[in-house]
């Protein structure tokens, strides 16, 4: 009888899934799930960070067990028990913080050819029933190329890879303006800041005629230097994440095209495969345009496994969080999990009873 129970309120739950209703205003803190209060409060936290330079080799220890695409900027949280992984993570402490992060394609994949730094910026150990436990909170740095990868005697993973660069373009119209002149250029009045407001149109299109105004002399039209544009890119690319949540906040959004363009990397709700595509990319223009052309495409949202049950749309995504709908969260077993809220989501077999314990999302 309890088995039929839990069915039939699984059933419910479905049921009440699919008849929310989107409210107009979210009162909850979104600044809560990015803290990752459930790791605990009294955690130590370092300042500064490692840089190191671009096209540089470097040998750095590769953290096992950790199957995650982690992107640049993205909030890695981990709870370590093997007394491998907290030895590793205590010599980490007392040098530079660093640990490499493989990025595999798929859980099958052997070899990473390609990888992020991840660096520890909070730590706190405890020991409980005899276990010692490590719980780190680490955020993505740079992006590197795996040239080789050696077992130590003690079974830790070291990496030999080259850093990659963010190769930073110039502006679409820098060959055919004076930079004498540049500090001469003339831009419109401060930017509206709702999206819904006639203003902002009219002031974008006042902007893009004047920013794009060189382009009369040359043999090519201005819409299409604004298509590797990183300021254009960004604006299309934000009115299509407005359409995929329309409680958006322009100012949680970086606006640096780098930070910017591995923000909605990270965000986006496609496979490892296609993640891994982006991660490639070394410059901002092209990864933008990259995410662009995924959003343009993508409509629903189907299960990773027979590929045709659609579980949701893109017009259900909305955002709990600072760091925007999709985010990395380990549970009390120490297993990483990348969530994605919706608004409504059909075709789905729950697993267990909503529990309070460590919740991701917490009040």
């Amino acid at each position: 009888e309890s088995e039929e129970e839990d069915d039939n309120e699984m059933e419910v739950e479905d049921q009440d899934s699919k008849e929310a209703e989107k409210p107009n205003v979210i009162n909850f803190d979104t600044s809560l799930p990015t803290s990752h209060v459930y790791l605990g409060s009294d955690m130590e936290e370092f300042h500064g960070r490692t840089v190191h330079d671009d096209d540089s080799c470097q040998v750095i220890p590769v953290l096992p067990h950790v199957m995650v695409m982690l992107i640049p900027g993205q909030t890695l949280p981990l709870q370590l028990f093997h007394p491998q992984e907290v030895s590793m993570v205590r010599n980490l402490i007392q040098k530079d913080r660093t640990f490499a992060v493989l990025a595999y394609s798929n859980v099958r994949e052997r070899e990473a050819h390609f990888g992020t730094t991840a660096e520890i910026y909070a730590y706190r150990e405890e020991q409980e029933y005899g276990i010692e436990t490590v719980k780190v909170k680490a955020i993505g740095r740079q992006r590197f190329k795996v040239l080789e990868i050696r077992t130590q005697s003690d079974g830790i993973q070291q990496a030999k890879v080259q850093i990659l660069p963010e190769r930073v373009l110039p502006s679409t119209m820098s060959a055919v303006q004076l930079q004498s002149l540049s500090r001469c250029h003339v831009f419109p009045s401060s930017k509206p800041t709702a999206w819904q407001d006639q203003a902002i149109h009219q002031w974008w299109q006042k902007y893009q005629k004047r920013k794009f105004h060189c382009a009369s002399l040359t043999s090519w039209p201005p819409w299409l230097y604004s298509l590797y544009d990183a300021e254009t890119l960004m604006e299309r690319v934000k009115r299509q994440l407005h359409e995929w949540d329309e409680n958006l906040k322009d100012e949680s959004l970086p606006t640096n095209p780098i930070d910017f363009s591995y923000r909605v990397a990270a965000c986006l709700p496609i496979d490892d495969a296609l993640r891994i595509q982006l991660l490639k990319i070394g410059s901002a223009v092209q990864r933008l345009r990259c995410e662009l052309d995924i959003m343009n495409k993508c409509t629903s949202l189907c299960c990773k496994q027979c590929q045709d049950t659609e579980i949701t749309t893109k017009n259900e995504i909305f955002s709990l969080s600072l760091c925007g709908p999709m985010a990395a969260y380990v549970n009390p077993h120490g297993y990483i999990h990348e969530t994605l809220t919706v608004y409504k989501a059909c075709n789905l077999n729950l697993s267990g009873r909503p529990s309070t314990e460590h919740s991701w999302f917490p009040g």
